[in-house]
């Protein structure tokens, strides 16, 4: 159906801008009236493609998740905590998808099939899990362990920013005094540097060319890396295995791969943990974690280790022949089994890897520093011995 913008009032005489999808104004003018709102104006929205995410941020879903959790937990049914919701919060986004659930529940449908009618907001692991707490009476503690998994995501998310945010200052103001000394101190000194006549070292020969580079060619040398990088995102997208290969690569560079790969493997044992707990089996739960992962590599090894485990290898001795985790992992994820405990091992792995993430970006973050102020230190040198190597030497062969 298409998608309308609309401006409504409340039953309190509140304007309410926000955007559904009707068949027409008439349809449009209904679902309203269903969720007790007045059209004013509405026509066709010109926003038919949604951002990503569907405009819904990650702290907005945590707020959904536990005030749908305390008002469950309170005994509240999910349509009257889904009105109250719609009248609290603030994002016009979320009113449109919140107005959007009470609207499909009024119809006749559960929360979960709701939820599936906005992939664009909660995933499929979202989706499955609040079906699995329907069916087995545990929707509080569902949302309780979605709300905590949001948290999760969103401190590895404030993680990897603390990662990159450091080497993104330091490394502009490496490449700003790079063009300021190429394109504007080095031009400066090489008409003179050539008038003394005597010859000119190899290094500062270099310098030269690199800025005779940099001053003819400096918008072939900005574009580059953003056309390098959108060329190989296309690639990426129409070749299965170059995707394949850029993600094994990933996880094999230096000092980022091992703590990437503890991110991807965190992410799995939090997801699997909470869904095995949930009662989703664990072929399902594997099945789900490969669409989440966001790694080729690790996304077929979990098929491989599920098709193990459909043979009748336990999760442990899957895991094991993979190599995903290491042996103290294993060993967990094998007590577990055998003391039907396996959700609690999870949840072990899962600390496990958190903790680690947290300690390897705080090592990162240290030895980052110290090698950005060493590169930066070595480009000053070479600029230095660049143009006043040739002075000295000038001055060292005059006959006074």
């Amino acid at each position: 159906m298409p998608l309308y913008s609309y401006k409504a009032i409340d039953p309190r005489g509140k304007n309410v801008l926000g955007r559904a999808e009707a068949a027409n104004l008439f349809d449009l003018e209904q679902r309203l009236s269903r969720m007790d709102l007045d059209l004013v104006v509405g026509a066709p929205s010109r926003h038919k493609v949604r951002l990503l995410g569907g405009g819904v941020r990650r702290p907005d879903l945590i707020n959904f998740c536990f005030h749908l959790e305390q008002l469950a937990s309170a005994g509240v049914p999910v349509l009257e905590g889904l009105n109250d919701l719609r009248e609290s919060v603030e994002n016009a986004r979320v009113r449109e998808v919140v107005s959007g659930l009470i609207e499909s529940i009024e119809g006749g449908r559960s929360l979960s099939q709701a939820l599936g009618e906005h992939p664009e907001v909660f995933g499929k692991v979202f989706v499955s899990l609040v079906r699995s707490g329907e069916q087995t009476g545990k929707l509080p503690e569902v949302l309780t362990s979605l709300t905590e998994m949001l948290k999760w995501e969103d401190e590895i998310a404030s993680q990897t920013r603390k990662l990159m945010i450091y080497p993104l200052i330091v490394g502009t103001i490496v490449l700003a005094v790079t063009f300021f000394l190429m394109l504007y101190i080095v031009p400066q000194m090489v008409g003179f540097i050539r008038n003394m006549g005597q010859s000119i070292p190899w290094y500062t020969q270099a310098l030269i060319f690199v800025s005779d580079a940099l001053r003819n060619y400096w918008y072939a040398v900005l574009a580059a890396p953003a056309l390098a990088f959108y060329g190989l995102k296309l690639a990426i997208r129409t070749n299965p295995a170059l995707e394949y290969a850029v993600d094994s690569y990933k996880l094999r560079m230096t000092l980022i791969g091992p703590i990437l790969r503890k991110m991807l493997l965190s992410r799995f044992a939090s997801s699997f943990a909470m869904m095995y707990a949930s009662g989703i089996t664990v072929l399902e739960a594997l099945r789900s974690c490969e669409e989440i992962v966001g790694n080729k590599v690790l996304e077929q090894a979990l098929r491989a280790a599920g098709q193990q485990i459909a043979e009748g290898k336990n999760l442990s001795g899957a895991f094991q022949e993979l190599a995903l985790f290491p042996p103290l992992v294993i060993r967990m994820l094998r007590i577990g089994e055998n003391t039907g405990a396996l959700d609690r091992a999870l949840a072990n792995v899962t600390y496990f890897y958190n903790r680690d993430v947290r300690d390897s970006v705080a090592r990162l973050q240290a030895a980052i520093q110290p090698v950005l102020t060493l590169v930066l230190g070595l480009l000053l040198l070479w600029v230095m011995m660049a143009v006043l190597g040739p002075v000295y030497d000038s001055f060292t062969k005059m006959k006074f």
